[in-house]
């Protein structure tokens, strides 16, 4: 998205501006209407924020610890502006500290605090800035920030434990095939040259081995050249539309992958689409933005697809259960909240019961992985070591 510089006077009638990014000068302007700003000017920023670089990032738990601690000190009633200096001078993360200083300044200037926050959309995205737009006005400003801490503690919980599942068995992988690749170019070679000096008759194992040590010796630059080119060609067409599709696509259909990540994503909408909920934002907003949590194009699609349904006047159960995407109990959880009026609250226990899924489904997944990645990581070395043997024991054979 483009980056736009605007200028304007707020519902106080103080002139404020700022940076936010947008899909057009008409979308930002019809969002800062919405939020009772009178824009004067909106120019786009060449080049855009400057947010990204080396050593420029703010971690989800330094921003989870950041709302927790504004949320105490504003239910300490301790000034805004006060509140920010305190957590800047405390903050070890330079960008980070920057960005707070910088946030502080803006509202020392009469702009609000989701609008100075909305500056730097790599640091609080638009729940964040929602969220907060919604504890301002509510004058719930201290609650809505320990949601926002909560929200950010458990995804990042559930985070962790999908790398922990995904990295593990990749791991193992990349190390077994490291280790005979080793094996193939430095090591086999030199049996090889013993048993043509002796004149052992190998076996058609060994002749296989060695016949693929050769061709690793002779084209292991090009065969690493090949993979590093493969992995950078992989992430450039996973950036694409179709790429992102197709891969996406593809990884919920894994067995076993499939379903977690199902899970997870489902997870992710829930507990995002119940923090928004709870937090007063409207549901077409809502919907907008849990889409974007989904980590998972296919699900985006099928959030995006329910929040067209609704607007058209359909009731969310419907709008779920017409894209298919989305488990019975999920959908009838949801109906339940929408009759008696605590959707938000249906919502939470839902991405809390497919917390507990994913822990125990990659529990039982690491516990299935680990004989099998022994037994994997076996096979390869012990094959390669076995190979290597029988020609000596044939050689032992003639001897006696």
């Amino acid at each position: 998205m483009p980056t736009y510089l605007w200028k304007g006077k707020n519902r106080y009638g103080d002139a404020v501006q700022g940076e936010r990014t947008a899909d057009s000068t008409e979308d930002l302007s019809r969002v800062l209407q919405r939020e009772q700003i009178q824009v004067a000017s909106i120019a786009p920023v060449r080049g855009g924020l400057k947010i990204g670089r080396l050593g420029e990032k703010v971690k989800a738990k330094e921003l989870a610890i950041y709302s927790r601690q504004l949320a105490v000190l504003i239910d300490a009633e301790l000034p805004i502006i006060q509140s920010l200096r305190i957590l800047a001078e405390q903050t070890r993360n330079k960008y980070f500290k920057k960005v707070i200083t910088s946030v502080g300044e803006d509202v020392e200037a009469g702009t609000s605090l989701n609008q100075a926050k909305r500056r730097f959309p790599k640091v609080f995205d638009d729940l964040f800035c929602n969220l907060v737009a919604s504890g301002e006005q509510s004058g719930a400003l201290d609650i809505m920030l320990k949601r926002l801490a909560d929200y950010i503690e458990k995804t990042v919980k559930l985070r962790g434990q999908v790398k922990q599942a995904m990295i593990y068995p990749v791991a193992i992988i990349s190390f077994a095939l490291i280790v005979a690749v080793f094996l193939l170019w430095k090591v086999i070679p030199v049996f090889s040259g013993i048993f043509s000096e002796l004149g052992a008759e190998l076996p058609g194992i060994t002749k296989a081995v060695v016949a693929l040590s050769g061709f690793i010796q002779s084209y292991i630059v090009y065969m690493v050249l090949g993979l590093v080119a493969g992995i950078f060609l992989f992430r450039a067409y996973r950036r694409t539309g179709p790429g992102r599709w197709s891969v996406d696509r593809f990884m919920l259909r894994v067995p076993a992958i499939g379903k977690l990540l199902t899970k997870v994503g489902i997870s992710r909408v829930t507990r995002t689409l119940s923090t928004l909920l709870a937090g007063g934002v409207s549901m077409l907003e809502c919907l907008k933005i849990t889409s974007s949590t989904a980590g998972n194009v296919v699900l985006e699609k099928a959030v995006m697809d329910a929040r067209r349904q609704v607007a058209e006047g359909r009731s969310l159960t419907e709008a779920f259960q017409s894209t298919g995407r989305f488990p019975f109990m999920m959908t009838q959880m949801v109906k339940v909240g929408e009759e008696t009026g605590t959707l938000d609250q249906m919502l939470g226990k839902l991405a809390d019961f497919y917390d507990d899924e994913v822990s125990a489904s990659v529990a039982a997944m690491m516990s299935l992985l680990e004989p099998v990645m022994m037994i994997f990581v076996g096979g390869i070395v012990g094959g390669l070591i076995l190979s290597m043997y029988l020609p000596i024991f044939s050689l032992m054979a003639q001897i006696q």
